[in-house]
């Protein structure tokens, strides 16, 4: 194992395991709630009957409508009166490729930002159409166990997580290992990665706090794991959840940048091992942020800082089609100014006051626009329309991005509008947070390719920021 602080939260799991790979005795995790249907169908379905009585409706009288017709406001069919219509079944298909040039050395990897607990409450203004009971600990964590299980996968990057030695508990039993990285500051949150410690060997683990970077209280892991039926086979994984106020693009630009420089020297010194990072990336597919991913540059001068991540264009009535945004003269004028970008500004973004083109040299894919679905849940890039839907964001932030090395072979499609418009918001009854998890199955690739040994000076940063898992629950 590679050098680590004696205090470590890199936890092994206890002498007796109950390992999620053994199907005979899958009855702890089993559950009408949800259910993995054969490969013929390449459905996980998550269903339970629906309510029958929906016969809420009553008829007014002759005066009462009479009245109506001097008051009647906007009908708004996104604020309706919490939990007053029943739970829709949630199926997510398979998106497959042809397997027959795979390699049999694969693997399973989910990305789901659960919801915080606390943040459930701190933030009611967003679950105001979500039964209370949906944001209760007790209900969701049940859920969120339940969707794990579901999934089988053999590495999880789970954000947003406040309770993690609950998870630790149930995931230990299923045969996982896991770590946690809290936020810095006052924050409760973090976050956490899973693995089976039967298929994976810890090879290096690292946290990285932006915090000293003057990037905000944000964190995130990288984890060198080796294959241990297959030593030759090994994989850096990264787990983010980066900073979520649309008007800082330059912080995020700088937690990203910081992240892919330290991922690719994790991956040199392991032998430019493939690199898969997960996470929320408070970004849309539309956004600058996301084309500096996807392209490996981005002139950070043609964009308006507020706007780099897209977010403002994800409020549900703006998606549903029922309000428009309006341009005022002092909105287009700032559009105008979109280049003024202060000498600290262009700092925090690329590291250098100087430069203002930023690139990466990791040639990052996302898996789901590699393997590409229906239009009523992809975009036009591919990726998924939503990731994310409560009463204030109906859009798609969350990603798995792989390098050279690997390649996608099946993904979990998510759901299309008109499921999650029936949902009222998120988290539901079936599912445990205002998120939704990407899981994506790899193979390494034949003749894994060498990444690039360019050391690109707006990546470059310091290795002082960066720390070992050292963070238990604080």
């Amino acid at each position: 194992m590679g050098s680590s602080s004696a205090s470590s939260s890199w936890l092994s799991p206890r002498a007796t395991v109950f390992s999620l790979a053994s199907s005979p005795k899958r009855e702890p995790f089993s559950s009408s709630f949800f259910s993995c249907k054969s490969s013929t169908t390449n459905t996980i379905t998550c269903c339970a009957t629906d309510p029958t009585d929906d016969s809420s409706s009553t008829s007014s009288s002759s005066s009462s409508l009479l009245s109506a017709s001097y008051t009647r406001r906007w009908y708004n069919p996104l604020r309706r009166r919490p939990y007053d219509h029943p739970s829709p079944e949630i199926f997510r298909h398979w998106v497959e490729e042809d397997q027959s040039q795979a390699s049999q050395e694969r693997f399973t990897m989910v990305s789901y930002n659960i919801l915080g607990d606390r943040n459930a409450f701190k933030h009611r203004d967003l679950y105001k159409n979500v039964d209370p009971l949906y944001l209760e600990w007790a209900h969701r964590k049940r859920a969120l166990n339940k969707e794990l299980a579901g999934w089988n996968a053999d590495v999880i990057c789970l954000q947003e997580v406040d309770r993690y030695y609950d998870l630790l508990k149930l995931m230990e039993k299923a045969g996982y290992a896991g770590s946690y990285k809290r936020r810095t500051g006052d924050y409760a949150d973090g976050c956490a990665m899973f693995w089976k410690a039967d298929k994976f060997q810890l090879l290096e683990g690292e946290s990285i706090e932006f915090k000293a970077l003057g990037l905000r209280d944000n964190v995130a892991q990288l984890s060198v794991f080796e294959i241990c039926e297959a030593e030759s086979r090994r994989l850096l994984v990264g787990n983010i959840h980066v900073l979520y106020s649309p008007n800082r693009g330059e912080i995020k630009l700088g937690q990203i940048r910081f992240l892919l420089s330290r991922a690719q020297i994790l991956a040199e010194k392991w032998g430019n091992i493939p690199v898969i990072l997960a996470g929320d990336f408070n970004s849309t597919p539309q956004s600058a942020i996301y084309k500096f991913l996807a392209s490996s540059e981005l002139n950070i001068m043609l964009y308006d800082r507020k706007q780099m991540s897209g977010q403002r264009n994800c409020d549900p009535t703006q998606v549903f089609g029922l309000k428009t945004e309006l341009s005022t003269p002092l909105h287009l004028m700032d559009r105008f100014l979109k280049n003024c970008w202060t000498n600290e500004e262009v700092k925090v973004a690329t590291g250098d006051p100087e430069c203002q083109l930023l690139t990466h040299p990791l040639k990052l894919r996302s898996s789901y626009a590699t393997l590409k679905g229906s239009t009523r849940t992809r975009d036009l890039n591919g990726e998924p329309l939503a990731t994310s839907y409560h009463s204030k964001f109906l859009g798609t932030v969350d990603y798995l991005w792989y390098s050279d090395g690997v390649a996608p072979i099946r993904v979990l499609d998510t759901l299309p509008f008109d499921t999650l418009r029936r949902t009222g918001g998120l988290p539901c009854e079936k599912l445990g947070s205002d998120h939704l998890a990407l899981v994506s199955e790899f193979t390494f690739t034949q003749g894994a390719k060498e990444g690039s040994t360019t050391n690109k000076a707006t990546v470059s940063a310091a290795d002082t920021s960066s720390s070992r898992e050292d963070d238990k629950s604080k």
